[in-house]
């Protein structure tokens, strides 16, 4: 179950990086919650799509991948933490930026899908 909830969430940022939104969206479950830089907000399917869609101008890169911790709670439910490094390509060049991310995953329809993700940007050292 571990490696599944893990590849999981790796296929979900190859979605991402690779700008995939059928992908991405066969594994959210909607409405999800998402919580970041902007605070906590539901997310409806139309509204995940524009936010997805706004932002093809940032290339997102999965450079690292590290220090996972996967939980099931349940039969049908798991959690999973982690630190990622993503590669971020603008016209500013941004350098790396690492993160902690939480996902909360549940089976739903006999799918595994993502009903909450959680990321917080790591302080620079």
């Amino acid at each position: 179950m571990e490696t599944q909830i893990i590849e999981l969430e790796k296929k979900y940022w190859q979605g991402m990086e690779n700008h995939d939104y059928e992908t991405v969206k066969k594994l959210t479950s909607f409405p999800c919650i998402i919580v970041g830089k902007n605070g906590v907000q539901s997310i409806n399917e139309a509204k995940f799509k524009k936010m997805f869609e706004s932002g093809n101008g940032d290339i997102r890169r999965v450079l690292n991948f590290s220090d996972v911790e996967v939980q099931l709670v349940a039969e049908n439910a798991a959690v999973i933490a982690y630190l990622i490094e993503l590669g971020i390509v603008d016209n500013q060049q941004k350098s790396p930026m690492k993160c902690a991310c939480t996902s909360t995953w549940i089976i739903k329809n006999n799918n595994w899908v993502c009903v909450l993700h959680t990321e917080a940007e790591l302080s620079r050292q």
